[in-house]
């Protein structure tokens, strides 16, 4: 009798041995839900600085982690400018002077329009789960969610955030917050995610807040307004004629 009942037991903890996931595993279920093979978004982003508070409306196109087409239109001053990403080479077309710039190096890093947010984090799109080695820290409750925490250190030392802090959603594969760190271990910037929803299947937050930890002001809110999930983009879409049109 006794024997069964310990058959009885482990066969009931054998679905608790089975959720154990390991952190790669998690990190591989969050790659599987933010990333796409295309994707359409129509954005609105507010920046607040010091004295006061902008906001920009914008239409962007990715394919993969190579292409990468924006398009601002409001407010009037920003209408009109674009940027073209194609493999490492990033171009911005200025209306005001109807020309292009080639955006590269160290200049990647610098301000996006003022924001909190640089222009490799605009574009980030890679896999993490490839660039990274994780460790899961420990499990916790993050704004009513079970979450685990991960701590990502990047394979390449000359990423610009050489680690990451990432809160995972348990049940949707989704991070809710992250802390970005250079090489120093300082803490450079700041992400909150919220406002979670189901498109097409995927769990896409509609809500980020970008800090940049190193200036002043409110950070910056970024807002998804409508979300294309694989559609088919003409491949006109990524060439430089269209900077131009």
């Amino acid at each position: 009798m006794k024997r069964i009942l310990i058959l009885f037991l482990v066969v009931l903890s054998l679905p608790l041995f089975a959720q154990k996931k390991t952190a790669e595993e998690i990190l591989r279920l969050v790659d599987k839900n933010r990333i796409t093979n295309t994707i359409k978004i129509r954005s609105r982003m507010i920046v607040h600085s010091r004295r006061a508070s902008r906001t920009l409306e914008a239409v962007s196109y990715a394919e993969g982690n190579d292409k990468f087409y924006c398009e601002y239109l409001s407010p009037a001053q920003q209408k009109g400018t674009k940027m073209l990403k194609l493999g490492e080479d990033l171009w911005i077309f200025d209306p005001a002077t109807d020309r292009c710039i080639q955006i590269s190096g160290s200049m990647l890093k610098q301000s996006l329009v003022g924001s909190d947010l640089s222009y490799e984090d605009m574009m980030e799109v890679a896999p993490l789960h490839e660039n990274h080695t994780a460790e899961i820290q420990k499990e916790i409750k993050h704004e009513g969610r079970q979450c685990w925490v991960l701590n990502l250190i990047a394979k390449n030392p000359d990423e610009s955030y050489n680690k990451r802090m990432i809160y995972v959603d348990k049940e949707r594969n989704v991070n809710l917050y992250e802390e970005w760190y250079g090489k120093n271990g300082k803490l450079l910037k700041t992400v909150e995610a919220s406002s979670v929803k189901n498109v097409d299947g995927r769990w896409v937050p509609t809500k980020y807040v970008f800090k940049d930890k190193l200036k002043q002001g409110k950070g910056t809110e970024y807002y998804l307004e409508e979300i294309q999930i694989n559609p088919n983009l003409p491949a006109y879409i990524f060439n430089k004629a269209m900077l131009h049109k």
